[in-house]
């Protein structure tokens, strides 16, 4: 399971590193994807491929699940880790989420997700907030 945030940097090749605590869950390959809330993810290949089936499970005659499978799919890119536990991150997604020299990696569960700071501190402050945080709650059985 993903948790947790760290800072890390990108290098001027577009690379980088995957929190050393994670390393071993993404051995076996990943993907990296834009990903909602202007972020980017990373699954492992397991759960990319659950993700997958789940995605093509739904009506190809409903727009929204088009709409997200192109979202998804059309810029999704299979990575490795490089010895030193670094991958190279496509120009095309760094722009999508902002991200330039420093990057936060929020563990998410199933995945990890890679945001611009400011963005991040933005999203999370207003996560901390009691009311909003219930207001996303109500509805989910938690």
């Amino acid at each position: 399971m993903f948790t947790g945030e760290y800072r890390h940097t990108v290098d001027d090749k577009g690379r980088l590193a995957v929190p050393v605590r994670f390393r071993a869950e993404l051995a076996q390959g990943a993907q990296v994807s834009k990903w909602i809330d202007g972020c980017v993810a990373i699954f492992p290949r397991a759960d990319w491929e659950a993700l997958a089936a789940q995605t093509a499970a739904l009506p190809v005659t409903d727009q929204g699940a088009r709409t997200f499978q192109r979202f998804l799919f059309g810029t999704a890119f299979e990575v490795e880790l490089d010895r030193q536990g670094r991958f190279v991150l496509p120009a095309v997604l760094r722009e999508f989420a902002g991200l330039e020299s420093e990057v936060v990696v929020v563990g998410a569960r199933n995945r990890l997700e890679l945001w611009s700071p400011q963005r991040w501190d933005q999203y999370s402050a207003q996560m901390d907030q009691p009311e909003v945080l219930a207001a996303h709650l109500q509805g989910l059985g938690i």
